[in-house]
């Protein structure tokens, strides 16, 4: 699909009918799945009448799925308010541990962090959003509370451009219709054919720095990571305060240790005994 910058881009009409029950979709653990995911850090709590409004299950589904989830230790409850356990965390350990890449790369984004004093993520693109798998910290530089697990959108984050670069423009558009387009700071850039004008512009320069669109103060810059067939896997970044480090300072200074790691990261994978 030939998209110019200044051409004006209509998105398609998102696919809304749900999945129906078959041999290869099994519709009670998809419903076990929204009740978990009807947890989150605006509702840790909910009684069962919140989790079936939240999940759009009836009051008997709803309870019968969290019955089954508190016996298999998942979830807590008082006898009114339900909430997670901290087993849930296996879910998610589960997805990391089956890639010990991260578990590499950690000595590679430390020392990243040693030399540009900057924070420093790993992400993998799911949706329309990033969740970041691996984070090394040095200044809390964010209001949001950034950890592994943590879901941002795509369209204005460096490691969310970096990402979507990877996959075809059609792709890219389904995606970024999947989006809530919304001006998150006044610098943000919310129109599809100047978002599709900077996704293209990574995917041709081969990194992305978004300076100051997913919250004011903030520069990211990231680059890829890719596997032994080229694929686009994951994302690096690091990111910085823009009353510290400018965008031109970050990009001239901190640009070659960030592709050398993202590099280093992307050679690991392409060893077979990885």
């Amino acid at each position: 699909m030939a998209m110019t910058p200044d051409t004006d881009v209509t998105l398609p009409e998102a696919e809304s009918s749900p999945p129906r029950p078959s041999d290869s979709y099994v519709q009670s653990f998809a419903r076990g799945l929204e009740v978990i995911r009807s947890f989150s850090a605006e509702a840790p709590q909910q009684t069962l009448t919140e989790v079936a409004t939240r999940s759009g299950l009836t009051r008997a589904g709803a309870r019968r799925i969290l019955l089954t989830l508190q016996t298999l230790g998942y979830v807590e409850t008082d006898g009114r308010q339900f909430r997670l356990s901290p087993r849930i965390l296996d879910l998610g350990f589960a997805y990391l541990s089956s890639m010990p890449i991260w578990n590499l790369a950690e000595p590679v984004m430390e020392g990243l962090v040693d030399r540009v004093k900057e924070s420093c993520s790993a992400a993998v693109l799911d949706g329309s959003d990033i969740v970041y798998v691996l984070r090394v910290p040095t200044h809390k530089i964010m209001r949001i509370t950034l950890g592994v697990g943590t879901r941002l959108p795509a369209y204005c984050t460096s490691m969310g451009r970096i990402l979507l670069a990877g996959l075809p423009d059609e792709e890219v558009i389904r995606r970024l219709n999947a989006s809530a387009l919304s001006g998150r700071t006044r610098y943000t850039v919310t129109h599809a054919d100047e978002l599709m004008a900077k996704v293209r512009q990574a995917r041709d320069q081969g990194w992305c720095l978004v300076d100051q669109e997913l919250e004011e103060g903030l520069i990211s810059m990231a680059a890829p990571i890719v596997n032994r067939n080229g694929r686009v896997i994951a994302a690096l970044n690091i990111s910085g305060q823009a009353n510290r480090t400018s965008a031109f300072e970050m990009q001239d200074r901190m640009l070659p240790h960030l592709l050398q790691s993202a590099q280093a990261i992307s050679r690991m994978l392409s060893n077979p005994r990885v």
